[in-house]
């Protein structure tokens, strides 16, 4: 499978895009052909692991690893990611939180791990991985490279504007993981990993690859469970499913768009955003205009420049075709704390801020008359978020068993500054020190 870029100027065989990251252009790495699937295809074919498997087949056909892509499926998707038929009628709530670090990303991160770790050559320095964090991407980075031979983890989040418990979650592994307190916004974050991407000196004596989702090894596994899910559905209704998905930097919406470019059951597709309206403005008006993001209850979606746009836009032959498939809405703080009460009144279950941002979304629709099957995407565990879930539900919320492991630990993360000058200090400071467990 070769990649292109979506900018256009750079081409990678499928290695050399999962080993970059960011295309050498600046731009994204997509596939240059889309495989097309009908639902047949997935005959027998029940669990993530096997949907995955088939699903993302087509894309190692002619890679070392071809034949390896069932095992890289059962090692990284071994928990589970239920669909939960909720008291609302043709209402549904998939439950993608329930990974080792309690958000939606341990799927895309335990995937690309398991890839780099096999294409890895056991004589080769040591790799950085770098990733930039609005919330849970880090930890579920952190979680899947922990103590692998041959790896670095550099993560970066905004210094206050995480969880207590994402925070810990962050900075709680240790070993070959070091953690970045930056004092900015994620945007700041994200451009200081871009900059260090673009440093070529840096890059020779440091090298990079990514875990964000920039990175093709992490979003197209996340269209594994929208095929699972939506296949379930399709077998047992014979209608398609339609996803309301909360989304800041675009990688969980565009793994359900992905799937739908492919053949999959997927109906519409509806992005659920928090006051950073970036996305619902452009979609519609076709007018992109990043700007600073703003702090808010659902802290993981503060996306002011959604990188994944690229990726969106290349998916389409036009804008204006873009803006017709494809729906945005944003939500307030306060209709996210509303949600979250009510839905526990309704459904008598805890929701995080992220996945109250989606069932607030559609209950807009339900109210406008639309009676389709829907599914809420819920994103996150909302023990990670007690501090603003539990005084609205009026209940404590019980820590899991694998979050429960992570907080015992202690953590520690480095401050640092919003620049990528101060991020290159650190990565070269920091090569060859780290203790890579074997």
């Amino acid at each position: 499978m070769r990649c292109v870029s979506t900018r256009g100027h750079d081409t990678a065989s499928l290695t050399e895009a999962l080993q970059r990251g960011l295309a050498r252009d600046g731009g994204l790495y997509v596939p240059a052909q889309w495989p097309r699937f009908a639902a047949a295809a997935f005959a027998g074919a029940d669990s993530l692991a096997a949907v995955a498997t088939r699903l993302l087949q087509p894309f190692f056909a002619d890679h070392v690893l071809a034949d390896q892509v069932g095992a890289i499926s059962a090692a990284a998707f071994n928990f589970p990611l239920p669909v939960i038929e909720l008291r609302a009628p043709r209402t549904y709530l998939l439950e993608l939180f329930h990974g080792p670090t309690g958000a939606f990303k341990d799927v895309g991160a335990r995937f690309l791990a398991e890839v780099l770790s096999r294409l890895r050559s056991p004589s080769a320095p040591p790799v950085t991985v770098l990733a930039a964090t609005s919330g849970d991407t880090g930890s579920a980075v952190a979680a899947a490279f922990h103590r692998r031979p041959g790896f670095q983890v550099a993560i970066l989040f905004p210094d206050g504007r995480v969880s207590a418990r994402q925070a810990h979650l962050l900075s709680c592994f240790g070993d070959n993981v070091q953690s970045f307190a930056v004092q900015g916004s994620f945007d700041d974050c994200q451009a200081m990993v871009k900059a260090a991407f673009a440093d070529a000196d840096l890059q020779a004596r440091c090298p990079l690859t990514s875990a964000n989702s920039i990175s093709l090894g992490r979003l197209l596994p996340q269209a594994a469970y929208y095929a699972q899910v939506a296949l379930a559905h399709w077998q047992r209704h014979q209608r398609a499913l339609n996803f309301v998905i909360p989304t800041g930097n675009l990688g969980n919406g565009l793994a359900a768009l992905y799937a739908r470019s492919m053949g999959l059951p997927v109906g519409e597709v509806v992005l659920a955003t928090n006051a950073n309206r970036v996305l619902p403005e452009f979609l519609a008006s076709g007018n992109y205009q990043p700007r600073a993001s703003i702090a808010t209850l659902a802290n993981a979606m503060d996306v002011g420049a959604p990188s994944n746009l690229e990726r969106l836009r290349a998916l389409f032959a036009s804008t204006a075709e873009l803006t017709q498939a494809v729906t945005a809405v944003s939500v307030t703080d306060a209709a996210i704390a509303a949600r979250i009460r009510r839905f526990f009144a309704d459904e008598g279950r805890a929701i995080c801020p992220h996945t109250a941002v989606a069932a607030e979304v559609l209950a807009g629709l339900r109210e406008g008359g639309d009676q389709r099957d829907w599914c809420l995407v819920a994103s996150a565990d909302p023990v990670k978020f007690e501090s603003i879930v539990e005084p609205l539900i009026g209940q404590s919320l019980a820590v899991p068993p694998s979050l429960e492991h992570w907080l015992q630990r202690p953590a520690l993360a480095t401050p640092i500054a919003a620049t990528a000058a101060a991020l290159r200090q650190q990565l070269l400071a920091r090569q060859g020190s780290a203790i890579i467990a074997e």
